[in-house]
């Protein structure tokens, strides 16, 4: 394998480590905010399906001699903390909690999506799998999502003080 290739591979593997960071910061914050039950309990099973997903990217990176960027997971912690103090102070909770959900975790198999090409083009299966196996994880939390939009409308409406 090519030193670029090298290069870019362990790159996109932190980046991918990094953004399960934030989605990590972003399900605590989510957590914290919704108060259906039946959400919660998805949103927590997710958090430790998010966990898996970080520490198979983790190993994959240190196989390949490299250590996450202390400076990608910093500029992700300023950001989530920054989520999570708007979360907590807007109306709305449901159905935002349930949009930025929605749009992370397609942005995540987008992620994958590329991560596990790149992995192929370096010849490194292994990482592809992991790629596939977390893009997989992403699109059933992604279904499960779709399956409460009548539910986080009816939520959202309801933290507005809208009957419906």
């Amino acid at each position: 394998m090519s030193g670029d290739l090298q290069s870019q591979l362990t790159k996109h593997i932190d980046e991918a480590i990094a953004m399960e960071q934030d989605v990590l910061r972003m399900l605590d914050s989510m957590i914290q905010t919704t108060d259906d039950d039946q959400i919660k309990g998805e949103l927590r099973e997710h958090k430790l399906e998010t966990e898996r997903q970080s520490d198979r990217l983790r190993e994959r990176l240190e196989a390949h001699g490299s250590e996450p960027s202390l400076v990608r997971e910093a500029g992700g912690v300023m950001g989530a903390l920054m989520k999570s103090v708007v979360d907590v102070a807007r109306t709305e909770k449901a159905g935002r909690n349930a949009r930025d959900g929605y749009a992370t975790e397609h942005m995540e198999i987008a992620s994958y999506q590329l991560l596990e090409r790149i992995a192929l083009r370096a010849g490194d299966e292994q990482t592809a799998e992991v790629a596939r196996q977390n893009r997989r994880e992403e699109e059933a939390m992604a279904k499960r999502l779709e399956s409460h939009w009548d539910r986080f409308a009816e939520l959202s409406l309801s933290d507005a003080g809208v009957v419906a």
